[in-house]
């Protein structure tokens, strides 16, 4: 399943856009007319990213707002030096 948070359920909604033309009544016009409707999406801001599941790290797709939630918890930074490494 493609752009949908695994946390919160948000997935792409659907609706239309209005274009409109013409001078509103209140401005001394005729009223305005609808020209044309097309359809457009509302795409979710999902994002892949690591976090810790049942104690393991994985990549999960996020919604920006689960992360705001504090529904994803975060593994803890590497503190990783080449220096060691290299000495053994």
């Amino acid at each position: 399943m493609a752009r949908v948070c695994q946390f919160t359920g948000k997935k792409t909604g659907f609706g239309r856009s209005i274009a409109r033309r013409g001078k509103a009544k209140y401005l001394g016009g005729v009223g305005k007319k609808i020209t044309g409707i097309t359809k457009r999406k509302f795409k979710a801001n999902v994002q892949k990213v690591r976090a810790v599941i049942d104690g393991k790290v994985c990549r999960v797709k996020a919604s920006t707002k689960a992360m705001r939630m504090g529904l994803i918890v975060k593994p803890l930074k590497r503190n990783y030096k080449a220096e060691e490494k290299a000495a053994s």
